[in-house]
């Protein structure tokens, strides 16, 4: 399956900044059983756009603006390629518990077993483990399966209803939140108490007619991985209730969000700023030419050329103004 990927960020600042340094992570990956075959990055006011891999092989890409803007443009276009997964059983042998405590013995997998920033330990976390009967029981698949389902059905997927620098805490108190607050206490629950190698994975999912996803297509998506003898890392969704399959593309790994958020920055200035996102997860043909660029919706045009005009500027003071202005000066 091919998808063609289009992700637009908009910064807007309340006054001209002087100058914005940005590290952005949209470059989605190669690797399991997904390929990106094309990729563009658009930045607004123009720059030059640096890239290098972390230790974690995510690609990152950053620029740094100087001068006076009042506006920052991300446009990130890709072209992915995901081939279908093997099908994940439903359970693993009686002595799998043993047989990942050898393979987690054999690797380097401390920072996918120790709490990160966002999946800490806490006493709320403690009590859901309880109401879930989360421990090492039956086989680890199983457990994550279930665990899956318990994370869908306990927590209502709300919008806005969390930030993305929001605790788990939060979630955890109204049973509420979105697919990044849903990962962490997965993730939390996976290290700590069944001592899995779990890791947040950043990305896309794509919205078919016929799925029926709680999540929002117009955003990123985010969803964990965790180490399994004999099948390796194997995705889980708590926020739609699936298996990662090859609907998801997978942009970047991490221990949480901390270590991947798709943008992350600052800028020099006295101003407030106002984030815009849009996401088009669109089926695509296949590979285009060399001399052929992926086709460009309509209404993504439109959105594009909206975001990359400049603010409107307030018009020049009259004379009698001025005249106003020099007079409340001299007095």
């Amino acid at each position: 399956m091919y998808y063609s990927i289009r992700h637009l960020t908009k910064f807007l600042y309340s006054n001209s900044v002087s100058e914005s340094m940005m590290e952005t992570r949209m470059h989605p990956r190669s690797d399991q059983n997904q390929r990106c075959l094309t990729f563009h990055l658009s930045v607004s006011p123009r720059c030059r756009v640096f890239s290098y891999r972390d230790h974690l092989a995510n690609h990152v890409h950053h620029f740094d603006i100087p001068g006076q803007h009042g506006q920052l443009v991300i446009v990130a276009e890709s072209l992915v390629e995901v081939q279908p997964s093997g099908q994940v059983p439903a359970f693993l042998a009686p002595d799998a518990w043993a047989d990942l405590d050898a393979l987690v013995e054999q690797g380097d997998y401390w920072e996918m077993l120790l709490p990160s920033e966002f999946a800490v330990p806490s006493e709320s976390l403690d009590e859901l483990a309880k109401t879930f009967d989360v421990r090492r029981k039956d086989d680890p698949l199983m457990v994550l399966h279930q665990l899956n389902q318990q994370m869908y059905e306990h927590f209502d997927y709300v919008p806005r209803s969390t930030k993305v620098d929001s605790p788990i805490e939060l979630a955890l108190g109204t049973k509420k939140g979105v697919c990044q607050d849903f990962a962490h206490i997965m993730i939390a629950l996976v290290r700590l108490k069944l001592r899995i190698p779990c890791r947040y994975v950043s990305g896309y999912l794509f919205h078919g007619q016929s799925d029926t996803d709680r999540s929002v297509h117009s955003a990123t998506h985010a969803w964990v991985e965790a180490l399994l003898p004999q099948l390796g890392w194997v995705g889980f969704d708590p926020t739609n209730w699936l298996v990662a399959g090859d609907r998801h593309i997978r942009t970047a790994i991490g221990r949480d969000y901390a270590d991947v958020p798709p943008t992350h920055g600052m800028f020099r200035g006295r101003a407030a700023s106002e984030l815009t996102v849009a996401v088009r997860v669109t089926p695509s043909e296949g590979t285009p030419s060399l001399d052929q660029e992926m086709p460009v919706p309509e209404d993504w045009s439109i959105l594009v050329e909206k975001a990359t005009q400049l603010p409107e500027q307030p018009p020049p003071p009259s004379r009698q103004q001025q005249m106003a202005q020099q007079q409340q000066q001299d007095l």
